[in-house]
């Protein structure tokens, strides 16, 4: 069994909004859907999403793509993991992921799927010019990781590494509930930090693994709207070179905004300043024209819009739709 938990219970102060973080959109997707999206496509087959702050909301926002489990008051990472009790007592591998880290690939959670295979706990970690304020990982002598120590921890030696945590794991799930019994909050917050899992997991001769990314963009977290936008940017690009290298004409790159659930047929063209969000589908030989946005939204072959917003509906095969038509449900909003 490939199970997952989704750690999404922040308010996200430094977005300075009403809304929780983790429902913040990039590419038209709220960035806890989209970690959804992406461990699926990765095989997970049970998700637990963690909620906290306005858990209505994010309840509302996932139902039926995951369940879900509530952590309040909140007391750390380690006892936010500890909620999902729906998982204790389940075999087989469970990747921990960030609700505010949309930029990573199903490729990356199935690769720690494969890793998590041969060890009991293993941690996604990448190297950085500047650490800030992220947990430092600690290896010993012979390479191995030893733990993670959360910066506010750290001492001056310590510091100075580069490695640092990312946030992502995956654990034999047997393992990880053993462990979670041992945890402490003797620390500098007085809070249950999974990292502690490391030493935890080694002192029953457990194997604790790491695997680097060398790619600091697509694990980067989100916690303000400039972080938002610059993840948002990041998925862009990955989204469009795919689409482009399949054969999509995207005239101008820069100014697309295609969502993670898009589809095209062949010899389609995509002019600039346009947004192609949720479940779009879009035929062969398709035309769409600069500034038009369209959600949810099927473009049956040989269709051409322009300058236009659609919303849930369908474009019939050859059709035209005239400039600034406004239609939603198949309905003309005038």
């Amino acid at each position: 069994m490939k199970n997952a938990i989704v750690m999404a219970a922040g308010k996200g102060t430094r977005m300075h909004s009403d809304l929780p973080k983790v429902l913040h959109e990039v590419c038209g997707m709220p960035m806890a859907e989209m970690i959804v999206h992406q461990l699926k496509k990765a095989g997970a087959e049970r998700i637990v999403t963690i909620t906290g702050y306005g858990h209505e909301q994010v309840e509302k926002a996932l139902a039926g793509q995951c369940e879900f489990a509530l952590q309040e008051p909140q007391l750390g990472t380690g006892h936010a993991v500890m909620q999902a009790k729906q998982l204790e007592g389940e075999k087989g591998l469970t990747v921990v992921a960030n609700g505010d880290c949309p930029g990573v690939r199903a490729e990356t959670y199935a690769k720690l799927y494969e890793i998590g295979k041969d060890a009991d706990m293993a941690v996604l970690t990448v190297v950085v010019e500047d650490a800030a304020s992220y947990g430092r990982i600690v290896r010993d002598s012979e390479g191995n990781v030893e733990k993670i120590v959360e910066f506010k921890d750290c001492n001056e030696e310590q510091k100075k590494i580069r490695e640092v945590n990312t946030g992502i794991y995956v654990f034999n799930n047997e393992a990880l509930f053993e462990g979670l019994k041992d945890l402490k909050d003797n620390n500098a917050q007085h809070e249950y930090y999974i990292t502690d899992l490391i030493e935890i997991l080694r002192g029953k001769g457990k194997v604790v693994k790491a695997v680097t990314t060398d790619d600091a963009e697509e694990v980067q977290g989100v916690n303000d709207n400039y972080e938002l936008a610059k993840a948002g940017k990041t998925l862009q690009k990955r989204i469009n070179a795919a689409w482009m290298k399949s054969g999509v004409g995207i005239v101008d790159p820069d100014t697309a905004y295609i969502g993670p659930e898009v589809t095209f047929g062949k010899d389609v063209v995509v002019e600039p300043n346009t947004r192609l969000y949720g479940k779009c589908e879009i035929g062969s030989r398709c035309r769409i024209g600069s500034e038009t946005t369209l959600r949810n939204t099927v473009m049956e072959d040989g269709s051409c819009v322009d300058a236009c917003r659609i919303e849930n509906s369908t474009v019939k095969a050859g059709q035209t739709i005239k400039p600034y038509s406004h239609i939603v449900g198949n309905v003309v909003v005038e």
